[in-house]
């Protein structure tokens, strides 16, 4: 029912803003007012909000199908923007699709229809061709970070899939990359710009770390030390510097996650959620994190690397400083090292001797129950506060998953609450509890 499906203000309310900034309100009256649009904002200012809302306002509320098509490059930005919309709590059905999770869940999933259906595309090119649902209400087409797909070769799937959306009203593009080319199988005729590229990110400070010796594996940890416990990035180039890394800081004592490709895909959506929730304070990553993930309010990034390209170097220091929220780029780098010429003035910063940072507080367990289950973020609280008697302000963020959950718990309350949960019955179903 259309009762059922919230205004933007109620929208907004819940996701605890109050206004938009410039470029979503200049987003929200271009994609009102045209059939194509352009979109082209820093990473960081709320590109995914700017085209949700005007779109998911234009949709019908009572008609039960795939309306509204978001093709994005990787599974995690699939995994973000579904997780915003959910946030967004419109009432409307909604599915992320990406290689690495089975093509049955898929198709049991999209039998009930979803109104917005967000994936790679492999994957949607995959269900299209197999016609798991029609596509005749399919009105808007969005290719979210656009030049990242045809960066990463997927031009055949895009092409396909334009093709096969024969009722397609609107098309949006976003990116924060300047120039790339559109092709033309896009069939862009007389597009909208709204280009906010050129607002530099204020907020933002970009300071050296200086490593007296060409190894400046001591140099960070003396840095981490000194910058405490803050959530922060650390980016490097090769997944060998990770776990070089990663085994010298499990040796110091200092909690991280790692993300980069070569990661199995479950693994890496743990990390990320264990970055979100707060199990995790720092994440050591591949450029594969430079965009289109969601983990907020990161204090800090760090290159222990710098990137080949300016523009890596731009979308690595676009994860902190977000919004309206302010943040550090630190570049770690050797005294003697040739810096590239993108590279700006920086002042350096002092680094003075600090003891380890004290661990996270909190701890995640993971729940054998999901979205599939009709569990709720809700019927999770009350399992957590009320059956194993888990005090208010030791319970922190909830996920919900498809077939899965994850709950975020204080470290004093873990043990207790295997024995009361694991189990246990939590939707008439028994649920293992785990430690994730």
């Amino acid at each position: 029912m259309i009762s059922e499906h919230k205004n933007q203000k109620q929208i907004l309310d819940k996701l605890g803003i109050s206004q938009l900034n410039d470029m979503q309100e200049a987003a929200q009256l271009a994609i009102h007012a045209s059939k194509e649009v352009i979109l082209l904002s820093p990473t960081g200012t709320g590109k995914t909000l700017a085209f949700l809302l005007p779109t998911i306002a234009e949709l019908d509320p009572e008609l039960e199908e795939v309306q509204l098509l978001i093709i994005v490059p990787s599974r995690e930005l699939a995994i973000q923007i579904e997780q915003v919309a959910r946030e967004m709590g419109t009432g409307y059905k909604i599915h992320a699709a990406y290689g690495g999770q089975s093509f049955n869940t898929d198709r049991q999933a999209i039998k009930h229809r979803p109104a917005i259906l967000i994936g790679t595309p492999g994957r949607i090119a995959d269900h299209l061709r197999r016609s798991t649902f029609p596509v005749e209400d399919i009105k808007t087409l969005i290719l979210d970070e656009f030049d990242k797909s045809l960066e990463v070769g997927f031009e055949g799937e895009m092409s396909e899939i334009l093709n096969l959306l024969p009722s397609l009203e609107k098309k949006i593009l976003t990116s924060a990359t300047q120039g790339v080319k559109i092709p033309d199988f896009v069939k862009l005729v007389n597009p909208v710009d709204v280009d906010y590229l050129h607002i530099a990110n204020t907020k933002l400070e970009i300071k050296a770390l200086i490593s007296p010796e060409k190894d400046k594996i001591h140099t960070l940890v003396k840095a981490l030390c000194h910058l405490g416990n803050k959530p922060g990035i650390i980016f490097c180039n090769f997944k060998d510097t990770i776990a070089r890394i990663s085994d010298h800081l499990k040796e110091q004592g200092i909690a991280h996650g790692t993300f980069y490709g070569g990661m199995d895909q479950r693994d890496r959506e743990l990390s990320l959620l264990k970055f979100r929730n707060g199990t995790h304070q720092l994440l050591l990553a591949t450029d594969l994190a430079a965009r289109g993930i969601d983990v907020p309010d990161i204090q800090f990034i760090i290159h222990y690397h710098l990137p080949i390209h300016e523009q890596e170097f731009t979308h690595r220091n676009g994860r902190t400083a977000r919004m309206h929220s302010e943040g550090t780029a630190y570049v770690l780098h050797w005294r003697n090292e040739r810096l590239p010429e993108f590279m700006p003035e920086m002042d350096e910063e002092f680094i003075p001797e600090a003891s380890i940072p004290e661990a996270s507080p909190w701890q995640t367990l993971s729940i054998s129950g999901g979205r599939k289950d009709k569990i709720s973020k809700g019927d999770l609280a009350g399992f957590f506060l009320k059956q194993a008697g888990v005090q208010r302000e030791h319970l922190g963020t909830i996920e919900v998953k498809n077939d899965q959950s994850y709950v975020a718990i204080h470290k004093s309350e873990v043990v207790h609450t295997l024995l009361k949960l694991d189990n246990k019955r939590l939707k008439k179903a028994k649920v293992r509890v785990r430690i994730a």
